[in-house]
């Protein structure tokens, strides 16, 4: 086999991009399973940065072929927007190979996330507008739209004006806004599909039959576990699952077939939107962490929120998703503090928890309890093996793997594509 989920273990924008990388010319399959283009990859190789937002990582591995599974909702727009985007730059892309099952967002998912958002006022999600929350409901409710309706004109006709019935209604009536023409959706729509048919495959048998024939399948998770829309902070998630189990679910192979899950970690705390965060920051630290760290939405462009460790987040992730490996980045950023704060429990009405509530009360009125590790002041960026690091930068390494109960197999020291340091093979 093996399959490999890497997957985020916090609240997302961990850097999953960077241990994908470290699986370099060795994986086959590169599969996205889940989320739309609200989520945002950033990967800096040979000193030029890429930021996608719908492709996986793995596109820029010349040598696996790139997959959007049957979990994804996909905007057509952002898709070819995207290609084009990279080929203008010289990257040498495939085209991805797309599950004949996966969704696809239309332009009134797009102008209902907004609306709806912009109703909700102080409770908003915090949703990046992208449409993909209204996707997931017409998918849901059983009238969205799929790949595969766009090869046949009558049913998608069809499909295309029974999901407007009821959104018309809401438009005009609720929202005061104009009808969405069924068929100038349909017609656009249609317009991908000469594009789209040679690139359509069943994903779960081309990569059961991958997995068989001993091939390296990475499945790529987009947002994080805290996310998610079963096991994240509810409701401020996301409309997926970003777990390693929705790697099964979003790409069509069984749990059997996974042989590593990597959780992605941030040496520190960081969340874009809204939603409970222990060891967010308001003063300099935080604002710090912001700056040095470049802690700035890739999708929205919004400044994220800046935190210590929590350990009890990263816990919690590891033991659901059964982490074998931990691949911890941004520590580089960390350099320059005297004392460096993780959180290690929460007090909750004087009470105090050692893991992670279930009560999302509980969670909302934590306030953290912190321990606090020697800092440095060496620049680490350099340092391409553990026994580089200075001793308190070791220390800080262990004290969280011991925290969070999963071993830490790498470490990012940087954004390029070398700058890391692997301590356990990933594969």
């Amino acid at each position: 086999m093996p399959g490999i989920v890497v997957m985020g273990a916090q609240w997302g924008d961990e850097g999953k991009g960077k241990a994908t990388d470290q699986l370099g010319d060795r994986i086959d399959y590169c599969v996205r399973y889940s989320g739309g283009n609200n989520a945002g990859h950033t990967i800096v190789v040979g000193g030029e940065k890429y930021v996608l937002h719908l492709l996986p990582s793995g596109i820029l591995n010349a040598n696996a072929v790139p997959v959007l599974g049957n979990g994804v909702v996909i905007d057509l727009d952002v898709l070819y927007a995207e290609l084009e985007a990279l080929q203008v730059r010289g990257a040498d892309v495939q085209h991805p190979q797309i599950s004949a099952s996966a969704h696809i967002i239309t332009s009134y998912h797009r102008t209902l996330d907004k609306l709806t958002e912009r109703f909700l006022g102080k409770a908003k999600i915090g949703t990046t507008g992208r449409g993909v929350g209204p996707a997931y409901s017409d998918k849901v409710n059983r009238i969205g739209i799929r790949v595969q309706d766009l090869f046949d004109e009558s049913i998608l006709a069809k499909k295309v004006e029974a999901a407007l019935d009821q959104k018309n209604q809401l438009l005009v009536k609720v929202y005061n806004r104009r009808a969405v023409d069924p068929v100038q959706v349909t017609e656009h729509l249609l317009s991908y599909a000469d594009r789209l048919r040679p690139h359509v495959i069943d994903t779960s048998r081309v990569l059961n039959d991958a997995l068989d024939e001993g091939k390296v399948v990475l499945f790529e998770g987009a947002q994080a576990h805290h996310l998610d829309v079963d096991h994240g902070t509810y409701p401020y998630v996301t409309s997926s699952s970003p777990s390693a189990a929705g790697a099964c679910v979003g790409s069509g192979v069984g749990p059997t077939r996974i042989d590593r899950v990597v959780g992605v970690v941030k040496a520190f705390t960081t969340r874009v939107g809204e939603g409970p965060m222990p060891t967010e920051l308001h003063d300099e630290d935080g604002e710090r962490l912001r700056t040095i760290g470049g802690e700035f939405g890739a999708t929205t462009g919004r400044p994220r929120r800046c935190g210590w460790f929590d350990a009890l987040v990263v816990e919690a992730a590891a033991r659901t998703n059964a982490m074998t490996d931990v691949f911890l980045t941004k520590l580089d950023i960390l350099g320059g503090w005297e004392k460096i704060p993780v959180c290690v429990a929460y007090d909750v009405d004087g009470v105090r928890h050692d893991r992670l509530p279930y009560s999302q009360s509980d969670f909302h009125h934590a306030t953290p309890v912190y321990e606090l590790l020697e800092g440095w002041t060496e620049d680490i960026s350099g340092c391409r093996t553990f026994e580089e690091l200075p001793e308190a930068t070791r220390r800080y390494v262990l004290r969280l793997e011991e925290l969070i109960g999963t071993r830490i197999s790498g470490i990012g020291v940087g954004p390029g594509r070398e700058q890391s340091i692997m301590r356990h093979d990933l594969l």
